[in-house]
């Protein structure tokens, strides 16, 4: 079997394993690495052996978010795309539109596979990596997992947006509007994920899960999945995620996002996140208690 250059992909024991691979950038989300994704997801939907399907992150991370980068962005389009064509770049909105939309798509077949697919998650799942994760069926993470939308605060809008369907109006807003993280334990309590187990617990516990599945015929998860995601998108959810692309162009073209990209044009990408982030402290929500917090803007001990 031909192997991939940003995931690893297996399939064993009625389950497909799919890992995000580049752990030395924290598994950041290249278009390269969304299209192999795209076209495993697809793999592991046509293969009668595949009964669920895990993603999961190679190294610290699940994923910290988009490379803002550009690394490995040239994808083309189709197998006759001309070298000296005159195509789409980023210079108009409908341009941007089309590019978000673009990248959109590879995602979109996790909530759009007839097979019910798993995020196993620890460490970081920031930005981008939220994004999958919160297509995905269900999430299982490590206690101690953070997430978050940090870009939020300043370079756009959510190119996607499940928070919505997963905790409701307020949690959705809290977080979002500020880019604040919580632990997965918290993710948990507010119903962002299934559930929170410790991180040495953490394989076993999705293990766990996909062995149960695999005891069920695929045609029947498969029912069970759809009618379930069909009543999300009478709910709205898959007409919302094309809009939050298009929203997501309105918020490149605020002051802050353009004041994002004068920034890392003249200081470099790390140290304008780093500027960014540092007037939040520690950058942390609480979900129970009150957000006392020191001058540095760190969380203080519920009890002070």
């Amino acid at each position: 079997m031909a192997e991939f250059d940003h995931i690893l992909y297996e399939v064993q024991d009625g389950r497909a394993r799919i890992t995000l691979n580049r752990p030395e950038k924290l598994n950041a989300l290249s278009l390269a690495l969304q299209a192999e994704l795209a076209e495993a997801l697809w793999e592991a939907d046509n293969n009668r052996e595949v009964h669920c399907v895990i993603i999961k992150g190679a190294g610290k991370a699940f994923s910290a978010g988009y490379d803002l980068t550009g690394a490995d962005g040239n994808v083309p389009v189709s197998r006759v795309q001309a070298a000296d064509g005159a195509y789409r770049g980023g210079r108009s909105i409908d341009d941007d539109a089309w590019q978000l939309e673009r990248s959109q798509r590879f995602r979109m077949a996790i909530f759009d596979m007839h097979k019910p697919v798993i995020a196993q998650v620890h460490g970081y799942c920031l930005a981008g990596g939220t994004d999958v994760a919160l297509l995905c069926d269900m999430i299982i993470a490590a206690d101690d997992a953070t997430f978050g939308f940090p870009p939020a605060r300043d370079l756009g809008a959510l190119p996607n947006n499940m928070w919505l369907y997963n905790v409701g109006p307020q949690w959705a807003k809290r977080l979002t509007l500020t880019g604040d993280t919580i632990t997965g334990a918290e993710a948990q309590q507010i119903g962002l994920i299934l559930k929170a187990v410790p991180a040495d617990l953490l394989t076993r516990e999705v293990e766990g899960l996909a062995a149960r599945m695999a005891h069920i015929d695929p045609d029947l998860l498969s029912a069970n999945k759809r009618i379930i995601n069909m009543g999300l998108e009478l709910m709205g959810a898959r007409t919302l995620q094309r809009l939050a692309a298009e929203n997501d162009v309105r918020g490149h073209n605020t002051r802050a996002a353009a004041e994002f990209r004068r920034s890392v044009k003249e200081n470099g990408l790390k140290a304008t996140l780093s500027n960014r982030d540092a007037k939040f402290g520690d950058g942390r929500a609480r979900v129970q208690g009150p957000e006392l917090r020191d001058a540095e803007g760190r969380l203080l001990p519920p009890d002070g």
